[in-house]
């Protein structure tokens, strides 16, 4: 089932595909994120709650390193939930009572309940050793190290500009943080219908 091969994939999101160093923000952090990736228009340093000038350095980097994985589960929610919805599937089965093709009829929240709950533990155990690995990393984010790197497959990054990576890493950012409010417009539409107009007339989110 393709939701569950998306879920999948997110075993691999606690990881990134562009690894960098975080900056050292010892005072001012609101002065940093002006030129940090992420700040970019037409909301450059926005930080309504004042995330940024909570706890210590490592604090911050956590957050930073939050809204990254955050983003990236997001994106990959995003696009697993309009590919279930279009009907796209895997030949086969997915279990000795279970075909893929039986769960394409229906919305994907409704095919993740219905896959077995061995799939689901499997699901979650390769999230869950995917979490340990990237957070295993030394040195740590919140200790200077770079940001959680992609786990599989490694990208090599080393003949990428600076520049060129710090425009890299805004468009990952941003495409997450959109893809973070698609894919709660997705959820809240489900569960409230007309919460989010705009796809109340679209069958795939009912």
């Amino acid at each position: 089932m393709k939701y569950t091969a998306t879920l999948l994939a997110l075993a691999s999101t606690v990881s990134a595909f562009a690894p960098v160093a975080q900056q050292s923000t010892s005072t001012a952090l609101n002065v940093v994120l002006d030129g940090m990736p992420g700040s970019s228009a037409p909301l450059k340093k926005f930080d309504p709650l004042g995330y940024a000038q909570v706890g210590s350095d490592e604090t911050f980097a956590w957050f930073r390193a939050s809204e990254l994985k955050h983003g990236r589960v997001a994106m990959l929610a995003t696009t697993g939930y309009l590919v279930q919805a279009a009907g796209v599937h895997f030949p086969g089965l997915l279990s000795h009572d279970v075909t893929f093709e039986s769960l394409s009829g229906m919305n994907p929240l409704d095919q993740w309940a219905a896959v077995p709950d061995a799939g689901k533990w499997q699901i979650i155990g390769a999230i869950f050793i995917a979490e340990i690995y990237a957070e295993s990393e030394k040195p740590h984010y919140m200790m200077g190290g770079p940001t959680p790197a992609l786990i599989w497959p490694k990208i090599d990054t080393s003949s990428v500009s600076e520049s060129a990576m710090a425009t890299k890493q805004t468009r990952e950012l941003n495409n997450g943080r959109l893809a973070m409010i698609a894919i709660m417009s997705f959820l809240a539409e489900k569960a409230i219908s007309g919460a989010v107009p705009v796809l109340s007339g679209i069958e795939a989110f009912h």
